[in-house]
């Protein structure tokens, strides 16, 4: 159900995504929410919240595997394409839920607001680690983490807004250079 939350979440919001919507698309038993969930839709879109974030910082993992030769910039190029290649199957009905989370409730729900804050953290991780991996000074890797997933979540919304890539494909052109040129060389 979890899951089920975390890809109703991407879709439409936390305003658009019903407990009954939740059960219907996990196909789970409806006493099974009072169960798992006795703090209701608040604790269900926390722990959907949590589950993504824990998702996006197993993926970097697997991004750096699959690059020939890790540098950042290709770090943040796969990045950006995991989005860019959603939209282009999804179309932009699809975004992060972490960040819908963040524009629904966050303001009025501080359970919320820490669960997003834990999930950014959770991703931001991994990524400041594999910068660190890749010649970033520590320092310097855990503000380019920040700016990558900044960058990647408001070129998402844009996306999202205008029906069309062009912003993911702008930051990761125009970040590229600026996080390459961070790594320091022996």
């Amino acid at each position: 159900m979890v899951f089920s939350a975390a890809q109703l979440l991407r879709r439409g919001g936390v305003g658009a995504t019903g407990m009954r919507d939740v059960v219907e698309h996990a196909r789970a038993p409806r006493g099974s929410l009072q169960h798992y969930f006795p703090g209701g839709k608040e604790q269900l879109v926390n722990e959907a919240v949590q589950w993504a974030g824990r998702y996006a910082a197993r993926r970097v993992a697997r991004f750096v595997a699959a690059l020939p030769e890790p540098t950042p910039s290709g770090l943040f190029a796969a990045m950006v394409r995991q989005w860019t290649d959603e939209l282009a199957t999804a179309g932009e009905t699809s975004g992060c839920p972490v960040a819908a989370a963040v524009v629904d409730r966050a303001g009025a729900c501080e359970s919320t607001r820490k669960a997003t804050a834990a999930a950014f953290a959770t991703w931001t991780g991994p990524v400041a680690e594999a910068l660190t991996d890749m010649g970033v000074p520590p320092a310097r890797a855990e503000a380019l983490a920040t700016l990558m997933i900044s960058a990647v979540e408001g070129a998402l919304l844009i996306a999202r807004a205008e029906g069309d890539v062009r912003a993911l494909t702008t930051v990761a052109r125009e970040l590229g250079p600026l996080l390459d040129g961070a790594v320091v060389r022996d």
